[in-house]
C-alpha cells in the first residue's frame, strides 16, 4: 500500500480509492544499499595478471639463496672454482573458482514483458558483479585455509609463518626468505613517525618501498588525528574561504607516509583491527584464468528439471599470489580512541 499523508488523504474512502485505481510514482533505478568500496580490490583488478590452466596454474620460479660466489683477486687473476650451488624452486599456487548463479524463472519473464520499472534480470545480472566483489574482498583478507576452496588471503600472503607455515608449496621456517615482514608495536597509537618507522624497517628489510598501505576505519581515523591538527589552508589572494570555487579542502582520502598512501579498507577484518597491511603490488597481485574472470555461461533451461525457467551461471577462476612475501609487511598492535568506535 502507497503511504498515505502528503497528496494523498491521511485515511478514508478517497484515500482507498486514489490508491486503488492509480498507478505509483516509481524512479526507473534500483539504489543498491549493501555493498562497500575496496582499496586492495581495486589495486587487485587494476594489476590483474592472467593465468591459464595445467596443474600448478601459477608457477613462479623463485631464488632463495645465490647460485654463485663472488670473491676478490690478485694481479694473477686467479679466483676459486666456482661450487656448483643451487638456489631456485617452483612457487605453486592453483586458481580457486567463485560461481555465482543467476537464475530467471519463466513466469517472470511473462509478468515482466512491457510492465517492468527495474527488469529483474538486470537486476540480478548487476548484482552478480557486486555479489562476486563482495565475497572475493572478504576472501582476499582473512582466508588462510588451503582446503576451502578459496584465495589465500593477505593474513596467509603477507606472513611470517605465524598464520600459514607453507605458502606457495614453500615451507617458511625451512625458507625463512619466504617469509613477510612483521612487527608487533607494543601498543599506543599510530602517527606518521611510528609507522614511517616499519616502512624505513620494510626498506631495510627487503630494499624496496612498499605501494600502499591498507587499515580498519578506527586505526586509519586515529593516524589520521595526526595529520589534521597540522593543516594549513591556502587562500587565492583576493578571495575568501566562501567565495573561492576550488575552496580549501580539510583531512584526507589517503594518509601519505613516506610516499606511501594509507587506506581504509571496510572489508579490513574486525579481528586485525588495530593493524596496518603494507603491500607491494610489484609482486602481490590476483591472477585470473584468461578463460574465467567474470565470464558468464550463458543461459540454459530448466525444464530437464521439469520447470519452466533458466539459470546462467559468472565463472571466476583467480588466485592472490605474492611472489616475494620479504616485500610486504604487516604492522601490528596498534591502539587509539577511535579503534572500536567506528
Amino acid at each position: 500500500m502507497p503511504v498515505p499523508g502528503g497528496l494523498l488523504p491521511q485515511t478514508g474512502p478517497q484515500y482507498a480509492e486514489l490508491a486503488a485505481i492509480t498507478r505509483r510514482a516509481f524512479i526507473p533505478q534500483l539504489v543498491v544499499q549493501i555493498y562497500n568500496a575496496s582499496p586492495l580490490m581495486a589495486a587487485l583488478l587494476a594489476n590483474a595478471q592472467s593465468a591459464g590452466g595445467g596443474v600448478s596454474s601459477v608457477t613462479v620460479p623463485v631464488q632463495g639463496s645465490p647460485l654463485v660466489v663472488a670473491s676478490a683477486g690478485g694481479y694473477d687473476g686467479s679466483f676459486t672454482p666456482p661450487p656448483p650451488l643451487t638456489g631456485v624452486q617452483d612457487a605453486e599456487f592453483n586458481l580457486q573458482l567463485v560461481l555465482t548463479p543467476i537464475p530467471f524463472l519463466g513466469m517472470e519473464g511473462l509478468v515482466q514483458v512491457d510492465h517492468a520499472v527495474i527488469p529483474l534480470i538486470q537486476a540480478r545480472m548487476n548484482d552478480a558483479t557486486n555479489v562476486t566483489m563482495d565475497f572475493m574482498a572478504t576472501g582476499a583478507y582473512s582466508n588462510i585455509s588451503l582446503t576451502n576452496n578459496q584465495v589465500v588471503g593477505l593474513d596467509g600472503a603477507i606472513d611470517d609463518g605465524t598464520n600459514l607455515v607453507v605458502y606457495g608449496n614453500i615451507n617458511r621456517t625451512a625458507n625463512p626468505w619466504w617469509k613477510s615482514y612483521i612487527k608487533a608495536t607494543g601498543g599506543g597509537v599510530p602517527t606518521r613517525k611510528n609507522v614511517l618507522q616499519w616502512i624505513v624497517g620494510l626498506n631495510k628489510y627487503c630494499g624496496e618501498q612498499p605501494s600502499f598501505g591498507v587499515t580498519d576505519a578506527g586505526t586509519w581515523a586515529t593516524l589520521a588525528q595526526d595529520y589534521v591538527g597540522s593543516e594549513t589552508y591556502m587562500i587565492t589572494p583576493g578571495n575568501a574561504f566562501d567565495s573561492d570555487a576550488d575552496r580549501p579542502r580539510a583531512a584526507f582520502k589517503a594518509l601519505d607516509v613516506g610516499g606511501v598512501p594509507v587506506y581504509m579498507d571496510p572489508y579490513f577484518p574486525v579481528a586485525d583491527q588495530g593493524n596496518i597491511d603494507l603491500v607491494n603490488t610489484n609482486y602481490l597481485n590476483a591472477y585470473w584464468h584468461d578463460q574465467a574472470a567474470f565470464n558468464f555461461s550463458g543461459f540454459e533451461s530448466t525444464i530437464p528439471n521439469f520447470q519452466i525457467g533458466y539459470v546462467g551461471v559468472v565463472v571466476n577462476a583467480w588466485q592472490i599470489v605474492n611472489t616475494k612475501p620479504k616485500a610486504s609487511a604487516r604492522i601490528t598492535g596498534y591502539t587509539g580512541g577511535a579503534i572500536g568506535l567506528i
